[in-house]
């Protein structure tokens, strides 16, 4: 076990160098935009080297098994198309409906589904029938992609959010005896860190920084929702409850859902880029990147906790679920109003200090929004 740790953290380590030229030669290279206000082209490789250590990885240290294949296959697609999205920047229907049929070869090819929804109302499981079945797990399968996509919109931001939730899911593998999962997510935080570091300055400097790219955040969104499934949808053991897995990625699902609800109610597409994220309003009342990055990351920590907490000490499935709608309510509501209450605790307190509503941040933006 020490080994492939060792392994996958020098291999991901190495291969951000090796990709980062060639992503230069190839023009695979994020470049400064009226929404994008980063210095110079950033090589979009992060996604690429992660995803590639950590496939010789499993095939070198894990069982090969019908569906590590299927999972490797799946993600394959995934990142291919996110390279040529990161290229060519092709439609958002189309990588709709290549996620799509994703979802449907997890379905269809390895029976793996969100069926079981567990006791969200009371004390009877929710068993969704087939129909129903699949349309959650397209939807969820869809929805995870495009949580962890938009979310990368700072330095270090996806890589931490991404961190938390494998790390949460690891110690809950590895709680419930699952050492082989806990060992999968363990060596996903592990080929990460490489980049983080890389994305963040350290320890080379900003000469050698590099982006995580579309094929990253799908990579990172689908390994979550196939490892949610895994936990929760087991025939005879699930390791988490349905409901946990809500708190597990709560920031980058509330993020996404508040979202999509002001730009629908705009009358604009909910995959329509903008700069109303979470990321994007704690710069804009002052916070600098490295603040907005631990602020966003603790909270990821605190609701990823309190899941964790209910579920071993077996609160309640509903009680976990009508608090996360609570939370997400508040969420909502402060996001939705995050001007008029920063204006009026500034009459409260007698300050006058000005709210810059255009004001433009640092960092970068995936073109999902």
């Amino acid at each position: 076990m020490p080994t492939a740790f060792i392994f996958v953290f020098i291999a991901s380590f190495c291969s951000l160098f090796v990709f980062r030229k060639v992503a230069k030669r190839v023009g695979l290279v994020d470049k400064p935009n009226a929404r994008k206000h980063h210095q110079g082209v950033i090589p979009l490789v992060g996604g690429v080297s992660i995803f590639i250590t950590l496939a010789f990885t499993f095939l070198l240290f894990t069982d090969t098994t019908p569906d590590a294949i299927l999972f490797l296959v799946c993600a394959t697609i995934l990142v291919i198309t996110g390279v040529i999205d990161d290229r060519y920047d092709i439609s958002f229907k189309l990588r709709l409906i290549i996620q799509a049929g994703v979802s449907f070869a997890m379905m269809l090819i390895g029976d793996k589904s969100l069926h079981n929804l567990g006791y969200l109302m009371g004390s009877e499981a929710i068993e969704l029938s087939v129909a129903a079945s699949y349309l959650i797990t397209v939807l969820g399968v869809i929805g995870a992609i495009n949580a962890f996509n938009m979310v990368d919109g700072i330095d270090g931001l996806l890589g931490g959010l991404a961190s938390v939730t494998f790390g949460a899911l690891g110690f809950m593998f590895l709680v419930d005896g699952n050492m082989e999962l806990a060992m999968v997510c363990g060596l996903i935080v592990t080929a990460i860190v490489p980049y983080i570091l890389l994305n963040l300055g350290f320890p080379l400097g900003r000469r050698f920084k590099v982006f995580m790219g579309d094929a990253g955040s799908i990579f990172i969104g689908f390994t979550v929702i196939w490892l949610l499934i895994e936990a929760t949808q087991g025939e005879n053991n699930t390791y988490i409850r349905p409901v946990t897995a809500l708190w597990v990625i709560a920031v980058p699902l509330m993020d996404m859902a508040t979202i999509m609800v002001r730009r629908v109610r705009k009358g604009q597409s909910p995959f329509k880029p903008d700069r109303e994220h979470l990321h994007h309003i704690c710069q804009r009342i002052g916070l600098s990147s490295g603040m907005s990055l631990f602020v966003i990351c603790t909270m990821a920590i605190i609701m990823a906790g309190i899941g964790i907490w209910s579920d071993m000490e077996k609160i309640s499935e509903s009680v976990m679920f009508a608090s996360f709608l609570g939370v997400f309510a508040v969420y909502f509501f402060v996001i939705s109003y995050i001007w008029r209450i920063i204006t009026l605790i500034h009459k409260v307190f007698g300050t006058n200090k000005p709210i810059d509503f255009n004001m433009e941040t640092q960092g970068h933006d995936q073109r999902q929004g």
